[in-house]
């Protein structure tokens, strides 16, 4: 099958369909769906996010960008590079554009001019940390991008499930596959379930949630 699709017709596109890597190419190098979140892997393609973002998905997603900030701002001695909905690939392998990407230390890719705008994982190393914000499209993400992620090698997986108020959190095995893990490893010493007390606080004001998570780990690092 080959994949041949217009803007309107993907904009209900929710589903895998059996494609080639050409196929992805060829989507992800017209124009049009710039703001389309592209996923390849096991001969199938996804595309997401066709449009603007709800509500609440851009609520959360933000407020773990300031997660993240506060995080490495003021309890960790690393530095961290954010870049969120780039689109990460491995030629003739997988494709995909998480809604979170950490790369912490200061080997972070950068763009040079001329080159393509996406994260090439033959020439980059892989980030440290990569999320998605599931508002729709949880068991999609627990699953089949899950399985993208860690055959990338990324180290730790979130899984953010807004509807739930919680976070599944994964770090890779050394067999290759992800384990739910209650602390993360990539930030040292973060409990998950601080991060799903500051989900609890989001239906308002996404600062105010993420200023009570920078005031318990204050209190946490003055116990």
């Amino acid at each position: 099958m080959t994949v041949s699709l217009d803007k309107q017709q993907t904009a209900q596109y929710s589903q895998w369909y059996p494609a080639t890597w050409q196929d992805y190419e060829k989507l992800r190098d017209v124009e049009s769906f710039e703001r389309a979140q592209l996923f390849f892997h096991d001969h199938q393609l996804l595309v997401e996010n066709m449009g603007w973002e709800g509500i609440n998905h851009a609520k959360v997603r933000e407020l773990f960008s300031m997660i993240f900030y506060l995080w490495f701002s003021q309890f960790s001695e690393q530095t961290a590079t954010l870049m969120g909905g780039c689109l990460l690939e491995k030629k003739d392998k997988q494709a995909a554009a998480p809604d979170l990407i950490v790369y912490v230390g200061e080997d972070a890719p950068i763009y040079q001019e001329g080159e393509r705008r996406y994260i090439d994982l033959n020439q980059c190393r892989v980030p440290d940390l990569v999320g998605e914000v599931s508002d729709t499209t949880l068991a999609i993400d627990m699953r089949e991008k899950a399985d993208i992620y860690a055959k990338l090698g990324i180290p730790e997986y979130w899984v953010i499930d807004i509807k739930g108020k919680r976070v599944f959190a994964f770090y890779r095995s050394e067999t290759g596959i992800y384990l739910q893990i209650e602390t993360s490893q990539i930030l040292a010493g973060l409990p998950i379930n601080l991060l799903n007390q500051t989900l609890e606080k989001v239906s308002i004001s996404n600062v105010e949630a993420a200023a009570w998570f920078s005031q318990q780990l204050q209190q946490g690092e003055r116990q």
